[in-house]
């Protein structure tokens, strides 16, 4: 070795740990249940952040023989974030939860996020998701809380939603500031994800960290994916910062 080398370049991947995320809108389970799980089951994800969960009567058994079906556990959510459900693989250590529900404008629709404080490998993150309103007039006040949630904490944060609105709408903007959307970070912002039968808008989103690095992004269309929900499901693939 020269005098003056430093030796083999240091992998920038090292210290960095992989994560798989699918966020998702399954239209409560409505469509083709063996597609869902097929679905699920084919991209293999560490994590799902599922928006139109099970949320009423028997909400507890529904969310756990739907995390089954993906061969996956639940992490968090249900019935106390209205239909928001975090579902993780074994391979991820849940280490705390806690639930959000957005005041009720009378006539409207009950809603509310879910929370996960995760742990994968040497890895620490906060997992989150949300499905805001179909109002325009209560989206905003509704993104303003989810993101006072989201910035509370000092853990990176993996967060998916359905914001029933595009990139640029307020609501969306208030949530995307400070964070990474996966699918600008991928080049791949004109992907639409909703509806299935008519693909024209990008409603469903997944924004992390800028610590978390994007290194894969797809929204997965197919003939599979048209059969399980309205929406397309959202595919990215991470790598997480190390613990210090």
């Amino acid at each position: 070795m020269s005098a003056g080398s430093t030796g083999p370049r240091p992998d920038p991947a090292a210290d960095r740990v992989p994560l798989r995320v699918v966020s998702y809108n399954i239209h409560s389970q409505r469509d083709d249940t063996a597609a869902l799980a097929s679905v699920v089951r084919e991209a293999g994800p560490d994590v799902v952040i599922v928006q139109e969960a099970p949320r009423r009567f028997r909400w507890r058994q529904k969310s756990a023989a739907l995390a089954d079906s993906f061969g996956l556990v639940v992490a968090a959510g249900g019935l106390p974030s209205l239909g928001n459900l975090l579902l993780t693989s074994l391979r991820v250590r849940v280490t705390g939860t806690h639930c959000q529900r957005f005041p009720l404008t009378p006539g409207r629709h009950l809603r509310g996020a879910a929370y996960a404080r995760c742990q994968v490998g040497t890895a620490r993150f906060l997992l989150a998701g949300s499905h805001l309103s179909t109002d325009p007039t209560e989206r905003p006040g509704q993104a303003a809380l989810l993101k006072r949630e989201l910035s509370a904490g000092d853990l990176p944060v993996v967060f998916g939603a359905d914001l029933n609105e595009g990139p640029d709408g307020p609501a969306w903007g208030t949530v995307a500031a400070g964070l990474t959307d996966a699918a600008v970070a991928a080049d791949a912002a004109d992907r639409h994800t909703y509806s299935c039968a008519n693909p024209r808008r990008r409603i469903d989103a997944l924004f992390v960290d800028p610590r978390v690095e994007v290194v894969g992004y797809d929204v997965v269309d197919t003939p599979t994916t048209r059969r399980a929900s309205d929406h397309f499901p959202v595919l990215v693939d991470l790598l997480l910062p190390a613990a210090g």
